[in-house]
C-alpha cells in the first residue's frame, strides 16, 4: 500500500477513537521546501481563529500526528493547512505527496494561544511569524473578530528566499479583495514580507527590523507601545526568544487563555 491513503483505502486501518478522517479537496506547491492543502471540515467541528490540530495520515495501524496551525478562519466551510516538506520525516515525508482525494486524518480537539481571548484589548495587533509561522495568523486576518477588535493589523513574515513568501502575498492580497471580508479589513491590513538571503533586507531578520526601526519606517507606522499595541509570535525558536526579548524590554507581558496579557507566543511547534 502507497504511504497515502485514498478515501477507499482508509478501511485498510482502523480509524483511532477521537479522531476524523476527511478528504483533501486541494494542494498547492509552492517551492520544494512548501505547500499547502485544504480539506473537507466535519459539520460539527470548531474552533477558535489561530488555534491549531493535531493531523496525521491513515498509513499505519497507529498513525503519527503532528500540532499543525489551522490556516483558514472559522467561517471556512473548509480546512486549510501550510506546511514544510522535510525529507525523511516521519509524517511529512509522506504529507507533502498528497492529492485531491486522498484521506488525512485530524483529531477532533482543537487548541492554541494565538487566539484573541488571550489578549487584552488594544489598538494595533502585531502577527510576528518565520516560514510556516504564518498559517495561524493566515486564520486571525481573515477572521471579522480581528478588526472589529484592533484599528490597525500589521503582518510580517520572513523567510530565507523571495519565493517563500508567496503564501504570504497571496493571502493578504485576497483578504483584502475578498467580498466578504473587504469591508472588515479596509485599509487596515499590513504586510511586511522579508528575505533574509535576497534583497534590502538580506542578512536581516525580523528582530533586527525591529532594532534598527526599519520595520516601522517601511510601514510608516510609530514603534512598539504596550500601552496601544498587542503582540503574536510563531516561527522558530530562536526567533521567539529574541522578539519576546524585545517586547519585554518594551514593557510587554505574555498573557494565555486563562490570564490575558499584551503577547503571546505558540510554543506547540518547537523543541
Amino acid at each position: 500500500m502507497s504511504s497515502v491513503a485514498t478515501s477507499e483505502e482508509t478501511a485498510a486501518f482502523p480509524i483511532p477513537a477521537g479522531v476524523f478522517a476527511e478528504t483533501v479537496t486541494s494542494v498547492k506547491h509552492y517551492t520544494d521546501r512548501l505547500f499547502s492543502f485544504r480539506m473537507t471540515r466535519p459539520a460539527s467541528f470548531r474552533f477558535r481563529s489561530g488555534e491549531f490540530v493535531m493531523i496525521g495520515l491513515p498509513n499505519a495501524a497507529k498513525p503519527v500526528f503532528r500540532a499543525y496551525s489551522i490556516a483558514s478562519p472559522a467561517w471556512d466551510e473548509e480546512l486549510e493547512f501550510f506546511s514544510i516538506k522535510v525529507p525523511g520525516g516521519p509524517l511529512t515525508e509522506h504529507l507533502q505527496k498528497i492529492r485531491p482525494g486522498d484521506t488525512v486524518l485530524m483529531r477532533k480537539k482543537p487548541t492554541g494561544t494565538l487566539v484573541h481571548d488571550a489578549l487584552i484589548p488594544g489598538k494595533r495587533l502585531f502577527l510576528f511569524s518565520t516560514g510556516t509561522g504564518i498559517a495561524p495568523f493566515a486564520s486571525v486576518i481573515r477572521d471579522p473578530e480581528t478588526y472589529e477588535k484592533f484599528e490597525q493589523v500589521i503582518l510580517t513574515q520572513t523567510c530565507r528566499e523571495n519565493a517563500e513568501l508567496n503564501y504570504g502575498r497571496e493571502l493578504v492580497e485576497n483578504t483584502k479583495s475578498d467580498e466578504l471580508m473587504s469591508e472588515f479589513v479596509g485599509d487596515k491590513l499590513m504586510f511586511h514580507a522579508s528575505a533574509t538571503r535576497e534583497g534590502e533586507t538580506r542578512g536581516h531578520r525580523i528582530t533586527t527590523l525591529i532594532e534598527n526601526g526599519k520595520l516601522f519606517t517601511d510601514l510608516g507606522i510609530e514603534p512598539l507601545n504596550p500601552e496601544t499595541d498587542r503582540a503574536m509570535i510563531c516561527g522558530s525558536m530562536a526567533m521567539l526568544r529574541e522578539i519576546e526579548g524585545l517586547l519585554q524590554a518594551r514593557g510587554f507581558e505574555e498573557g494565555a487563555n486563562n490570564k490575558p496579557g499584551t503577547y503571546v507566543v505558540e510554543r506547540a511547534f518547537v523543541d
